[in-house]
């Protein structure tokens, strides 16, 4: 391929016009040898390319570039079926080709003998081995063995103990001198590292009593839809609540329940089929949603803005129609997102709470006594739906998505004015016409379907009588 073309192509798919599989596809139609010009049109006949005039503005910058040579980074590359890692022994720091779905190995005993460049690579590569083994998690801690996690089990890469100098040069190699300095003076960093268009990962430093550590997150390449993440039955639902042009969703579950996840397939879900202006608040962005109907505006807490509160605060006067809070932790964020779904904004966030009455009343108990009779009628005005979700081991060894829906009606929102959350449950049970379930019901669901084990039902439902039907 030409400079140009192989310009175009790295190009786009660092603005998520394309992928890589479907640059690979045009290849192979077009050929080898094709210029930019014939490739372009290329991804525009195929239906590829859905924003022609972003499109041309790559291709023109894709002509400028390739006057200096190509792009450093040959984006033809197959990275899904040849991923690098580090190998032990005596290669170790190379880079080789590993079979696709390996376990990553590197031998952590060379880092100190490694200089910054070759660790950099080296950690670059284990990261990427570690996405496509299909592990969520890479964590390299001081005084630990590094070990990854995988559909929610741990497993060791090494049986070497990280020292602090190890761990030290690992977490920080890949940071710029700012970002080392902030981790230096505050230690604690958040921050999304971003190895390519397609390899993302959501990272976060610390020091403990033994030294440094670190955890990274992997995020997925392309935003999976609602009917991938197992929503399937409850998708006209969420359509339903995706369609009001105000109000106030929330998305909750544990730490590692898929809430990001279900997150951006919302907002790619609303990118897709209405015309609106999005602003997302994160900490930090994790999954790059690239305008199609919408235009995305995304805001990083620190990079971009001081807090969430400042941000939602800013929002209001940039004319949005969704905002999209990566979290609501605080009572003066809570209050300006309540105060933003009632003035016209659909608001979606996000909240660390396992069901629908805990999610209320934590959403409600932030506020002070002398507050409570107005909020509380503020949000049973405001609220359009809570989605509780967790992620269960399943019988296959995967992982399976089980997960609570409540839908206001009249009957939740005087529950909610009343402040009698201990009848939603029964409300719920009863609305199931209307789209809401009860996490004891799905999860006895899929025990009876053998999605899981009996055992793994029996763990995650609290009502005795339906656990007593499982045995």
């Amino acid at each position: 391929m030409n400079h140009d073309t192989r310009w175009l192509v790295r190009l786009g798919i660092d603005q998520g016009l394309l992928t890589r599989p479907q640059a690979l596809q045009i290849r192979a139609t077009v050929g080898p040898d094709a210029d930019v010009v014939t490739y372009a049109q290329e991804m525009i006949d195929s239906g590829i390319a859905k924003d022609v005039e972003l499109l041309e503005r790559l291709a023109e910058l894709a002509v400028a570039k390739a006057e200096k040579g190509p792009p450093a980074s040959d984006p033809f590359e197959v990275e899904d079926s040849s991923v690098p890692f580090v190998q032990t022994g005596p290669a170790a720091g190379r880079t080789v080709a590993a079979p696709a779905g390996a376990q990553p190995s590197f031998d952590f005993r060379t880092t100190a003998a490694l200089d910054d460049a070759a660790l950099a690579a080296a950690l670059r590569a284990l990261l990427r081995a570690t996405a496509a083994f299909g592990a969520s998690d890479l964590h390299l801690s001081t005084g630990a063995r590094p070990f990854i996690r995988k559909n929610r089990a741990l497993s060791y890469l090494s049986d070497y103990t990280l020292t602090a100098a190890d761990a030290l040069r690992l977490n920080t190699v890949l940071l710029t001198d700012t970002q080392r300095a902030e981790f230096t003076e505050r230690k604690d960093l958040d921050y999304a590292l971003a190895l390519s268009g397609e390899d993302r990962y959501r990272v976060n430093l610390m020091f403990h009593k033994n030294g440094a550590a670190g955890s990274y997150r992997m995020v997925p390449a392309e935003t999976r839809t609602l009917e991938a993440l197992g929503y399937t039955k409850h998708l006209e639902t969420l359509k339903k609540m995706l369609s009001y042009h105000n109000g106030l969703i929330l998305i909750t579950g544990p730490v590692g329940s898929g809430k990001t996840t279900t997150l951006a397939s919302m907002v790619a879900y609303l990118n897709e089929t209405r015309s609106d202006h999005i602003i997302t608040v994160e900490d930090p962005i994790e999954v790059v949603q690239p305008a199609k109907g919408c235009n995305v505006t995304q805001r990083e807490v620190g990079p971009h803005t001081k807090s969430f509160f400042t941000a939602l605060k800013g929002a209001l006067r940039e004319d949005p129609d969704v905002i999209v809070i990566g979290e609501l932790r605080d009572l003066e964020t809570i209050e300006m997102a309540i105060s933003a779904s009632e003035t016209g904004h659909l608001v979606i966030g996000t909240m660390h709470t396992s069901d629908a009455a805990t999610t209320l009343n934590r959403l409600l108990d932030v506020f002070p006594p002398a507050q409570q009779t107005q909020i509380r009628s503020s949000v049973a005005e405001s609220l359009r739906g809570i989605v509780c979700q967790r992620l269960l081991p399943g019988a296959d060894g995967g992982l399976v998505l089980a997960c609570e829906i409540l839908v206001s009606n009249t009957a939740i929102q005087n529950l909610i004015r009343e402040g009698k959350t201990a009848g939603l449950r029964n409300t719920m049970e009863t609305g199931v016409k209307e789209g809401m379930c009860l996490m004891d019901n799905v999860v006895f669901g899929l025990g009876q379907e053998r999605k899981i084990s009996v055992a793994t039902a029996q763990a995650n439902i609290t009502n005795r009588v339906l656990k007593a039907k499982l045995g």
